[in-house]
C-alpha cells in the first residue's frame, strides 16, 4: 500500500485526566483505524502507551486480557477477521533483531502494527501511519496524535469527528 508523508500535518492534542480517559482515546482510536497501518506509540515509561494500547484493541472488539509484550516483544491479537500485533521494543538489544523474530512477515501482512519504542527499531519498522506521543503532566497525560501518512490523516480525521458528535 502505498504511503505519503502529509504535505499538511493534521495533529490533536488530548488531555487524559486518569487511565479511564487513557483507555477512551484507545477505544475511540480504535474505532478509527480500519484494523490496519502502524501506530508508533512514544513516551517515557509508565507515560502508559500499554494503555492506550489496551483501549485501541478495546475499540477493535478485543474482549479478553491484553497483556503488555514488554518480555515477549510481540502479542499477536486476532479480532474476527482483524490481525493487530502490539510490539514493546523497549527490551530490543539491536534493531535486526526484528528480522530473527519474523516481524517483516508481520509488517508486511495486512494489519494493525502498535508499536511502543519505535526509536529502538529505526531502521527495521515501516513507517508510520500516526504518531501518538504521551507525555505525564500534573494534571494526567497529554496525548498528541500525529499523522503521518494518508491512512493516518483519515483516521484522526474520524477522530475529530467522532469527538465534536460526542460533545
Amino acid at each position: 500500500m502505498p504511503r505519503r508523508s502529509c504535505p499538511t500535518i493534521r495533529q490533536r492534542v488530548e488531555l487524559l485526566a486518569d487511565e479511564a480517559a487513557q483507555v477512551e482515546l484507545g477505544v475511540r482510536l480504535g474505532r478509527c483505524l480500519d484494523h490496519r497501518g502502524c501506530v508508533f506509540l512514544i513516551g517515557e515509561l509508565g507515560a502508559g502507551k500499554t494503555t492506550l494500547a489496551r483501549g485501541v484493541l478495546r475499540g477493535l472488539g478485543h474482549r479478553g486480557a491484553v497483556k503488555s509484550p514488554t518480555y515477549t516483544l510481540i502479542e499477536p491479537y486476532v479480532i474476527g477477521e482483524a490481525r493487530v500485533n502490539h510490539f514493546d521494543l523497549y527490551r530490543l538489544g539491536d534493531p535486526e533483531e526484528l528480522e530473527f523474530i519474523g516481524a517483516r512477515e508481520l509488517f508486511e501482512a495486512d494489519a494493525l502494527n502498535l508499536i511502543e519504542w519505535p526509536s529502538r527499531g529505526a531502521g527495521w519498522l515501516p513507517p508510520a501511519d500516526l504518531v501518538v506521543e504521551l507525555k505525564v503532566i500534573a494534571s494526567g497525560r497529554e496525548a498528541t496524535l500525529t499523522a503521518a501518512s494518508d491512512h493516518g490523516e483519515a483516521a484522526l480525521g474520524r477522530l475529530e469527528r467522532s469527538s465534536s458528535e460526542a460533545e
